[in-house]
């Protein structure tokens, strides 16, 4: 049901990669052409193809119609080289600074971006004519210069309410409910280490309950009553909502999952929705696209991200990759307008903070949800 970028946050490396990937309903899957594939070279045609390599993650998936409409009316020829998620693609990104993998890049989130701006692997660029809306999710401290921001999605608590309804049980609206005891053994998520929703949602804590003061309290000491709780750690997204959620993939026994904002529109049947995004719950996520500091095709870089931004691919991003595109007043699917609602006031972490306590907090979290 869904593409989104996932997985994975180490503590001394980072670790796994997961992707909860399927394809576009309206379309045969991602565009580009996968470097294992080899590359088009132009030939005799006019006008001549000139490559444009895209690293991305493993959840990159647009159109292949729209992809080519860019290539037709470019010249250029987009080659797509997938590097697991999020977190993964970042630490490919930082050691190949200067000697890039490719041209341009995408995929790179909010709570990664910080580090790929202070390795330098982005060169400066900022779209002209940039879009209604667009810098209101630039990364703090960048402004644009570096990275521009293509999509959103947040990362939320979400019910199944036909479960709830069926067991005559009040679903939780809370983080705070999540720990108490009418809610044990129903809440699964992805951890923190292996997942980058995971990751979210242990931000989405931080942001919540503070730091420890030692005595049980602040996001630790959340996290110790969760796990109490009963909570369950999946490795990924795909597990925890696909095979542990009730409404999954059919044979899931838990009601309550760490999921997107999104979700509720893939659930509706008949009209109405079977799940609910607990909205104050929500960690926002915001993916960057970057010309890359040594790139051998910097114009078609350039070009590229400049139609990430372009309507046509905007209002493809819900449909492709599930996740809000960043432009004002980009129409939405119908489903998405009714059902997919973002938090008006997610919780967040700012990224100069996680960038300082990354690590510290992966250990902190580990220390927690093993004992």
């Amino acid at each position: 049901m869904r593409t989104h970028a996932l997985a994975t946050v180490g503590i001394a490396v980072l670790l796994a990669t997961t992707a909860c990937s399927v394809s576009s309903k309206d379309d045969t899957g991602p565009a580009g052409t996968p470097s294992h594939q080899g590359v088009t070279t132009g030939a005799s045609a006019a006008p001549r193809i000139r490559d444009v390599v895209l690293v991305t993650h493993d959840s990159w998936n647009l159109p292949k119609k729209l992809v080519a409409q860019w290539e037709q009316q470019t010249g250029y020829h987009l080659v797509v080289r997938a590097s697991g998620d999020a977190g993964k693609l970042t630490n490919k990104l930082v050691l190949t600074q200067g000697n890039p993998d490719g041209d341009v890049s995408f995929g790179v989130d909010n709570t990664f971006a910080t580090r790929a701006l202070k390795a330098g692997v982005f060169a400066p660029y900022t779209p002209a004519d940039l879009p209604a809306g667009v810098s209101g999710y630039d990364v703090a401290g960048d402004g644009g210069a570096h990275l521009t921001p293509v999509d959103h999605s947040g990362v939320c608590v979400n019910v199944d309410t036909t479960w709830f309804a069926a067991h005559h049980l009040p679903a939780p609206q809370s983080l705070d409910d999540l720990v108490k005891p009418a809610y044990k053994n129903l809440f699964v998520t992805p951890g923190a280490t292996t997942s980058s929703p995971g990751m979210a949602f242990l931000l989405a804590t931080i942001a919540q309950y503070g730091a420890s003061t030692g005595s049980g309290d602040g996001w630790e000491g959340y996290w110790s009553k969760l796990m109490a709780n009963g909570a369950e750690i999946t490795d990924g997204w795909d597990q925890a909502y696909e095979v542990e959620f009730t409404q999954g993939g059919g044979n899931g026994k838990r009601p309550i999952v760490l999921s997107y904002d999104s979700d509720p529109a893939f659930t509706v049947k008949n009209g109405q929705t079977s799940t609910k995004a607990l909205l104050d719950t929500c960690f926002s996520e915001i993916e960057y696209a970057g010309v890359l500091t040594g790139a051998t095709n910097v114009p078609g870089a350039e070009a590229f991200v400049n139609w990430l931004l372009s309507p046509q691919v905007q209002a493809k991003l819900p449909d492709s990759m599930y996740v809000f595109p960043v432009v004002t007043g980009t129409p939405l699917p119908p489903a998405w307008a009714k059902f997919a609602v973002p938090s008006s006031q997610p919780l967040t972490v700012s990224p100069a903070q996680i960038d300082a306590h990354r690590e510290e907090w992966l250990q902190q979290w580990s220390d927690v949800t093993s004992r």
